[in-house]
């Protein structure tokens, strides 16, 4: 009966040791296949982020970028360093190309699009008939180097029509800028008053029979008055009151006032009794002045340079021409002619936009 039941034993702790080896095997090929999940995954958004790092490297390499700076002749004196206008600026890298040109205060901004590497060498050339070429190279770091400001200062070609002339130079003296300004101004000439009623019964219920009071409850008048300060006219310092009656219970409006002008308006709501009202308001006469202004340019070697406001008008140059005096007007447009000089004109971009002019003695004239 023992060794029965000793056999019996045995057996089953063979059958133990069977089932834990299956769920080894088992649980390593689940370690396994969660290693390979693990190791997949990774590899997925290792291939996803060079993907994505690629596309914004390649978006960015493609990003147009603004090179932008002004082109000014090339002196020693910097009073005399006068911008360049219409210079044809080239940005190139060898594989790719952009031109603009410069605006009559010497200005260029360029877009630049295209791969530019690391140590890869971008060039700016300018050119212009009155000028010596003159290149640029940008230092490395272009995206860097690309937000710099850049200042291309061009020697100017030999004046060979100057150098030509010949006999005594005729003297341009006594030089002035003459304009004409018009100001508008305001004389007080008198006063308007008039007076007005809004006739009404108070107490009286709304039950919704416009005009109300402003919470509806009670029924309201409405009335108004009007002036005409006349031709070249205007009324300043408008005032409308109410001046008798249950004025606490009315209501003025100023819409057709505040801003003055030659017609005004006022309109009152009464929602109690009748009430008087009262419009004052002063009259001014307007007129047109004509200023006449005289400056004097700021000459620097072989170029007069002066401003003008934007209200300036019939603007002319006064000036002695080998002793004669003589009168040249300015007129309109960039280009301007002058018997003795060569004069440009251009609108600053400031707030106040002046006008900048510029010119240049022609050869056989001398200041």
């Amino acid at each position: 009966m023992a060794g029965r039941y000793s056999e019996a034993r045995r057996q089953i702790a063979q059958q133990l040791r069977q089932t834990q080896l299956k769920w080894r095997d088992i649980g390593g090929i689940v370690v396994n296949r969660r290693r390979v999940i693990v190791w997949s995954s990774i590899g997925v958004i290792v291939g996803a982020g060079a993907i994505v790092l690629t596309t914004l490297i390649y978006h960015v390499s493609r990003e147009a970028m603004k090179i932008q700076g002004a082109v000014i002749r090339h002196d020693s004196d910097s009073s005399r360093a006068l911008p360049i206008a219409d210079v044809l600026i080239t940005a190139s890298d060898g594989a790719t190309s952009v031109t603009a040109r410069s605006n009559a205060s010497g200005y260029f901004s360029l877009p630049f699009q295209g791969d530019v590497w690391p140590g890869q060498i971008v060039m700016l050339s300018f050119s212009h008939p009155d000028y010596k070429p003159l290149q640029i190279k940008l230092p490395p770091g272009f995206r860097k180097a690309a937000k710099e400001l850049y200042i291309a200062a061009m020697d100017p070609m030999p004046e060979q029509a100057e150098a030509d002339h010949q006999g005594p130079l005729i003297a341009i003296t006594n030089i002035r800028v003459r304009y004409t300004v018009n100001t508008q101004t305001e004389v007080d000439i008198g006063a308007a008053v008039k007076t007005f009623q809004v006739v009404n019964k108070g107490n009286v219920p709304c039950n919704r029979q416009f005009p109300c009071s402003p919470h509806e409850n009670w029924k309201a008048s409405t009335g108004s008055a009007s002036l005409d300060a006349g031709v070249d006219n205007v009324f300043r310092n408008v005032r409308a009151s109410c001046i008798a009656g249950p004025c606490p219970f009315t209501k003025i409006d100023t819409s057709g006032f505040e801003n003055g002008g030659r017609y005004i308006t006022v309109s009152a709501l009464n929602w109690s009794d009748t009430a008087t009202f009262l419009l004052e308001a002063e009259v001014l006469h307007v007129a047109i002045n004509s200023n006449v202004r005289e400056s004097h340019p700021a000459l620097f070697a072989q170029s007069l340079n002066f401003t003008l406001p934007p209200t300036a008008e019939g603007e002319s140059l006064e000036a002695d021409v080998d002793g004669a005096p003589m009168v040249f007007p300015l007129g309109p447009g960039p280009d301007l002619y002058l018997s003795w000089a060569n004069c440009t004109a251009r609108i600053d971009s400031g707030e106040e936009k002046v006008t900048v002019y510029r010119c240049e003695l022609k050869p056989g004239y001398r200041f």
